[in-house]
């Protein structure tokens, strides 16, 4: 007969030895839910789009000189350092009833909400504390704080969202590559719209309300955009976690919480080992993948921004505050960057055909040859701007306005390849070491934000060093493609099913 003590016993010992338990996974997520959950990129990207298209001219107008213009956009580089890694370390071990990537998707959306509206009402808010003049430095001070909320939102956000499709596809290699491409398929109609909201000129005559004695028609516009930017992300948020159905990591129902791989132990302790210790565990594809990455993101960078700012200064002659020369250009540049996400969004239906019939490695380097020559080819028109004589004088000729248009619209094959492939990379490579898919999407943003923190406090100076403008910045960048390019044609193997070595 049966010991009822030792069955007890024995029951106990088998329970203890259990692994941790895993989040269930289906194993075929259709991909009508891969497109609904990838959806949120398109909120993330919209307001990202009015970033990159408006702030840049908007902090000069504040009274911030060009030279220091790019040192405003460091917070998003040096809060992607900590934050996203972080995020992604939290998530992966997060065990809340709603699941372990959405309560940071939602989190972080409502932070982008509130971030835009600090950004929109900032010369509103300088202005009662006091600002007078071009120079309005409490309006700037506000605009700082509500960027660096915008940044660590943005970071809080995309990490989990491309984490919540690496584990939904598991290691279906292929069906990942298709996951990140509905992202950047999503992120492609986030800039259209974003970058077509900026372009437009008469948001403040609809909203009438954002038009105020401290706030110009520049900035009313500005004001407009993002309000409209709340309603598309909260479109979006809702849409996607709503398609996510994520289950809980076991079957506890507490918050978030930190644990170590396999036991308890001091959260941040155990997630910076996990981030830094796992490094020497990397196998080469793994390193020749993330500097790529950092090579490619020194070339966009600097594009990225100060391209609306470049259309305004070198091809259409104007300066911030005076006149309406400089936003005429800075609004056509918006529409040169929505012609560049129409391309976006085709690359990206056309992706997993591309890089399963040329390689992902292939595909990654032509795109960063492309981006390379389409530099140059900026170079070339910034110089035949100034040879021309026209600049101060009066409008551009359409040839020249026709010629940068066609770059910035052509620059949207690469920017679909830099958004898509190299976390598909990743994701597929550095599975087997043990990492939670969140982390591994924070450990690929240091291979991006180290770079825009060399960007962000060099191309400044670099531009003033050579006489001012945006031309050094751009030459930089041209080199940094092309030798991206040339590491990705020789070095990242065609077949994307190579698996990097385990940490075990």
């Amino acid at each position: 007969m049966a010991n009822p003590e030792a069955e007890r016993h024995h029951s106990r010992t088998r329970q203890a030895a259990r692994p941790p338990a895993r989040p269930p996974i289906r194993a075929r997520v259709p991909l009508r839910k891969l497109l609904l959950v990838a959806s949120v990129a398109g909120g993330i990207q919209f307001g990202w789009a009015l970033q990159l298209s408006l702030l840049t001219p908007y902090v000069q107008q504040l009274g911030i000189p060009h030279v220091w213009a790019s040192v405003i956009w460091l917070c998003g580089p040096l809060s992607g350092l900590l934050v996203q890694p972080l995020v992604g370390h939290m998530s992966d071990r997060c065990t809340s009833r709603f699941g372990r990537r959405r309560p940071f998707i939602l989190a972080g959306a409502v932070s982008i909400v509130f971030s835009v509206l600090i950004i929109g009402h900032s010369a509103d808010i300088g202005w009662l504390l006091g600002d007078r003049g071009d120079v309005r430095p409490r309006a700037v001070v506000v605009f700082v704080f509500g960027f660096w909320i915008l940044d660590v939102a943005n970071n809080m956000t995309q990490g989990p969202c491309r984490a919540l499709l690496a584990d939904l596809t598991g290691k279906d290699h292929r069906r990942n590559r298709v996951a990140n491409a509905y992202f950047s398929l999503f992120m492609a109609i986030g800039n259209i719209l974003g970058y077509a909201t900026g372009s437009y000129s008469g948001w403040y005559k609809i909203l009438r309300f954002t038009f105020t004695p401290a706030c110009n028609i520049s900035c009313a516009n500005l004001k407009s955009a993002f309000i409209l930017d709340i309603g598309f992300i909260a479109i979006t948020t809702y849409a996607s976690i709503s398609a996510a159905q994520e289950l809980p990591l076991g079957s506890s129902d507490r918050a978030c919480v930190e644990e170590g791989p396999g036991h308890s132990g001091d959260a941040q302790e155990a997630f910076l080992w996990e981030l830094f210790g796992t490094f020497r565990y990397f196998s080469s594809s793994i390193w020749i993948i993330l500097s790529v990455t950092a090579l490619t993101w020194i070339g966009w960078f600097p594009f990225l921004l100060f391209d609306t700012d470049w259309m305004g200064r070198e091809i259409y002659g104007g300066k911030p505050n005076e006149g309406l020369i400089y936003d005429t250009g800075v609004r056509m540049g918006a529409l040169g960057l929505m012609l560049n996400s129409v391309v976006l969004g085709i690359t990206s239906v056309l992706m997993e055909k591309l890089c399963s019939k040329r390689g992902a490695g292939f595909v990654w380097g032509i795109s960063n040859i492309i981006m390379a020559v389409c530099f140059l080819a900026l170079l070339v028109v910034t110089y035949v701007a100034k040879s021309i004589g026209f600049l101060g004088h009066g409008l551009p000729p359409d040839g020249i306005v026709i010629a940068a248009l066609t770059i910035f619209t052509i620059l949207g094959f690469p920017l679909a390849i830099t958004y898509s492939v190299p976390y598909a990379l990743i994701s597929s490579r550095i599975e087997s070491l043990g990492l939670g898919q969140g982390l591994s999407m924070g450990v690929l943003n240091l291979a991006i934000v180290i770079p825009q923190v060399v960007v962000s406090l060099g191309s400044g100076p670099w531009d003033q060093l050579f006489g001012g403008g945006n031309s050094p910045a751009f030459a930089v960048g041209a080199a940094a493609g092309l030798a991206s390019g040339l590491i990705a044609l020789l070095a990242i193997p065609r077949s994307s099913a190579q698996k990097p070595r385990s940490v075990t």
